[in-house]
């Protein structure tokens, strides 16, 4: 796998948290501690898209 073809996949995944970040920060019943953990992964994989970005 190229870099540039890792890079889109991890910006569909950064893309695809985010989607259910926000869904999940709408519903009223979803824990705190998850929102924190796919926030936290987000963080991560943008990390990694500006690394290999650069």
């Amino acid at each position: 796998m190229s870099v540039t073809s890792h890079v889109e996949e991890l910006r569909r995944k950064h893309q695809s948290l985010s989607d259910a970040v926000e869904k999940a920060q709408r519903s009223p019943g979803t824990n705190d501690l998850e929102i924190t953990s796919m926030k936290r992964e987000k963080l991560r994989l943008k990390e990694e898209i500006s690394r290999l970005s650069h």
